[in-house]
């Protein structure tokens, strides 16, 4: 069974946590991983991409010059695809590019990519996440102190505003709520930090 520090605003280790083979230790499954990042990135696309074809763009109604005896080749109207304002040929349109994943393959997908970055060493757990008022300098500082830098996920057990705001102006940082994490924040940071409040809504242990 897997263990993890708990430390401090101070980065003090404070406890211990024991963790569950079954979600934080197991033997991550890179397939279902890829397709649970696949089906993140797609169901963020707005598919309200648009072109018009030839029958929706302005003008045009009429031959621009006479069927036979100018030697150019024959043209029924200036907005066909090969003319400058034309129509788009099988140009995108609106569309719905959202994915489906089974729930059991969310839960393993999670699990994989929490197991992978607590074998890493990247998760790091902290008592509670208090910073008194809201200010970026001391979440700088209290990050800092815990050694987390460039992409930073911070996991908290319920919304905190005083701490999303405080964190809301630093590059590469992304404050959520447990459980609602998703495989590729999980993956995309480089430090997963969460409070333990945050930690006991996942599948854990006790001290």
């Amino acid at each position: 069974m897997p263990t993890i520090n708990i430390v401090d605003m101070e980065g003090q280790k404070v406890g211990d946590l024991a963790l569950r083979d079954d979600f934080f230790g197991i033997s991550p499954n890179e397939g279902v991983m890829h397709q649970a990042v696949v089906t993140y990135l797609a169901n963020q696309r707005q598919g309200t991409h648009d072109t018009r074809p030839r029958s929706e763009v302005a003008g045009g109604a009429r031959k621009p010059y006479r069927q036979k005896g100018t030697g150019r080749a024959r043209q029924g109207t200036i907005r066909a695809p090969q003319y400058r304002h034309g129509g788009v040929v099988f140009g995108p349109h609106p569309r719905d590019y959202r994915k489906a994943l089974p729930k059991k393959m969310k839960r393993l997908a999670i699990a994989s990519a929490f197991s992978t970055r607590v074998a890493a060493g990247d998760v790091v757990v902290v008592d509670a996440i208090e910073v008194g008022e809201i200010s970026t300098k001391r979440m700088v500082e209290f990050l800092g102190r815990l050694d987390a830098t460039g992409k930073v996920l911070i996991i908290l057990a319920k919304q905190d505003p005083v701490v999303w705001k405080s964190a809301r102006n630093i590059p590469g940082v992304k404050v959520t709520v447990a459980p609602n994490v998703s495989t590729y924040d999980l993956l995309w940071a480089d430090k997963i930090v969460m409070d333990r409040g945050g930690a006991d809504r996942f599948p854990g242990g006790e001290e």
